[in-house]
């Protein structure tokens, strides 16, 4: 495997959820980084975990950089409050107490659009429970931002914190619903693609979803991942590094929608290497894989979860997909793919 060469300037693979990106973090970020008692910035999961007394004070922040702003299913409004959300519940915090929203506006921005993406922030945090409770605006020139940019950041307890680290062989991978619909339908958008079916983003928050989860599988859910940039691939290779193990991929088993399918062969993308705004990634101890399953099949939003793997103790930090007619090593993405989609 090649390590991506170290560059002197940023580039859009730096942001783009493979290798790259996370290569820059562990270069220039994690020094920032120091000792706390629980889960902090060195270990690179969707948040950070802090005791307080007998739980876990959960927080995570994100910033939100969609290009175009709207898009089928949804647009830059739900999707920040939908990842916040859903960053929370991938460590185990499915009741947000609050969130915050920071906007950042391009001079020229219609205010009509503008009213749009904050009506949509509001239906979103309405849907997953979670409050907006501060913010702040600013105003840049034009042409000094790309229309609007949101951070969102999120705060809620747990009692048990799931980091995406705790795979063991034998544990068994589950995805919440059909892969790669976000990245695709933006895709699509984006470029004027006139392509049959019905692209829709799965943009949504499953802290809702989540909490069936960990309700019916309790201890035995050992690691939890939402695939946004990089997609299922670059959730499974780090679950693989942080867990050394191996993960073999049943590729038959991975629900994909015949839409997406379609226009990921049309462009060449492997669906798998696209963002999802809206599924979950859980490994999930064998004995109650199919008592999470069900539970996730009985939510609106995990009606089309799969069982779609094994960790395995062969060829750590490796991710093989089986294809039913053999078998490969499934690459981590590299960098852009599809840059300005979350």
């Amino acid at each position: 495997m090649t390590t991506p060469r170290r560059t002197a300037r940023i580039g859009l693979e730096h942001g783009a959820g493979g290798r790259a990106m996370r290569q820059l973090i562990e270069e220039v970020f994690l020094p920032l980084a120091s000792p706390v008692d629980g889960v902090g910035l060195g270990a690179l999961d969707d948040g950070a975990a802090l005791r307080v007394g007998d739980r876990w004070l959960v927080l995570t922040t994100d910033s939100h950089v969609v290009q175009p702003v709207f898009f089928p299913g949804g647009d830059i409004g739900r999707l920040a409050v939908s990842g916040t959300v859903n960053d929370l519940a991938m460590m185990g915090a499915t009741a947000p107490l609050g969130l915050t929203c920071a906007v950042i506006i391009e001079d020229g921005f219609p205010r009509e659009q503008l009213e749009i993406v904050v009506g949509s922030m509001r239906s979103a945090a309405l849907e997953a429970g979670a409050p907006i409770v501060t913010g702040d605006t600013k105003v840049m020139g034009k042409g000094q931002l790309d229309g609007i940019v949101i951070n969102t950041a999120g705060v809620g307890f747990a009692d048990r914190v799931v980091t995406d680290a705790g795979l063991a062989p034998g544990d068994v991978l589950l995805v919440t619903g059909t892969v790669g619909d976000h990245g695709m339908a933006v895709m699509a958008k984006r470029h004027d693609l006139r392509l049959e079916g019905d692209l829709r983003s799965d943009v949504a928050p499953v802290n809702g979803l989540v909490r069936e989860a960990l309700l019916a599988g309790g201890d035995d859910v050992v690691a939890m991942k939402d695939p946004t940039r990089g997609g299922v691939a670059g959730v499974l290779h780090e679950l693989a590094a942080k867990g050394n193990v191996g993960i073999v991929v049943d590729e038959p088993a991975v629900p994909v929608r015949p839409e997406v399918r379609a226009a990921a062969e049309l462009v060449g993308i492997d669906p798998l290497a696209v963002a999802n705004e809206g599924k979950a990634i859980l490994g999930v101890r064998a004995r109650s894989a199919d008592r999470v399953l069900a539970a996730l099949r009985m939510h609106p939003l995990g009606a089309e979860a799969a069982i779609v793997g094994r960790a395995v103790a062969e060829r750590p930090g490796t991710v093989i997909l089986d294809t039913g007619f053999g078998r490969r090593i499934l690459a981590e993405p590299e960098g852009e793919l599809l840059p300005r989609i979350c």
